[in-house]
């Protein structure tokens, strides 16, 4: 098992389905998963422990936003790299995004550009960063639709 896969992700979406499935893709790629249904349960988690990447469902319980989760892991760790998962991101969702670092993918997502997303967001962390280097620690709005 490589180093990258001993990385411990923090993945959030309201729909039980879903997260289970996110959840059991990545453990069985040897990912350390925290899987929270809320805003309140990630914030929680994130108080608790620091996470390697945030994959976060961009509506959440309420009126709650995947933005919340990803700001208060990012209070705790600035450079953690994160992303939104979507069915429905305005282009105003997707520009904010990219205005923080964020990264969006769209559902449905397919398995091969899941992992792989994950795995370069880690990758990517894990570089150093060249001097007046920018950074681009998220995927860019990988699929349209």
């Amino acid at each position: 098992m490589s180093a990258e896969a001993k990385s411990r992700v923090l993945v959030v979406d309201d729909e039980a389905a879903v997260l289970l499935t996110y959840k059991l893709i990545l453990e069985r790629q040897g990912y350390e998963v925290v899987a929270c249904c809320t805003s309140v349960q990630a914030i929680a988690a994130i108080e608790k422990q620091k996470f390697d990447v945030v994959l976060c469902d961009y509506s959440l319980e309420e009126q709650h936003r995947g933005f919340e989760v990803i700001t208060a892991a990012r209070r705790r760790d600035p450079d953690v790299p994160a992303a939104l998962l979507t069915g429905y991101a305005t282009k105003e969702t997707a520009d904010e995004a990219a205005s923080r670092g964020i990264g969006v993918m769209f559902k449905p997502i397919e398995i091969e550009e899941f992992l792989a997303t994950t795995s370069n967001m880690l990758r990517k962390n894990h570089e150093p960063k060249q001097e007046g280097e920018e950074d681009n620690r998220g995927p860019q709005n990988l699929r349209q639709g």
